[in-house]
């Protein structure tokens, strides 16, 4: 049964930084590409990032310049390294990964909480 994991969320003040991290094994090394969605309380889930099979990435404009995204083959793990963090980062972060020869398989994680408030 497939897993991805995620995990480093947390409460935050404006301002401070956060890592997450997506156990995905035997989704890095694979032709498809990794994403980063977030989904506020209430509201629809919401992309954030990707990075394909070559290491290309892309950002959401809300969080260009202060998101990175990026995975570990040899630890099989996505992530996203958040700085600069703004209220309206609060949520709950998923990953998705792909997989079958169009990459049409797609699997989430079950998703880590982010807060981020004074």
């Amino acid at each position: 049964q497939v897993q991805l994991v995620e995990s480093g969320g947390g409460l935050v003040q404006p301002g401070e930084s956060l890592t997450l991290s997506c156990t995905a094994p035997g989704f890095t090394s694979n032709n498809c590409a990794m994403n980063w969605y977030r989904q506020p309380a209430g509201k629809q889930r919401e992309w954030v990032s990707w990075i394909t099979a070559r290491g290309l990435v892309n950002y959401a404009a809300s969080v260009r310049g202060r998101f990175t995204i990026s995975k570990d083959k040899t630890k099989d793990t996505l992530y996203l390294q958040m700085n600069s963090l703004k209220p309206e980062d609060t949520g709950t972060y998923f990953c998705k990964a792909s997989s079958g020869s169009f990459c049409q398989d797609e699997y989430w994680g079950e998703g880590t909480q982010v807060t981020v408030s004074s």
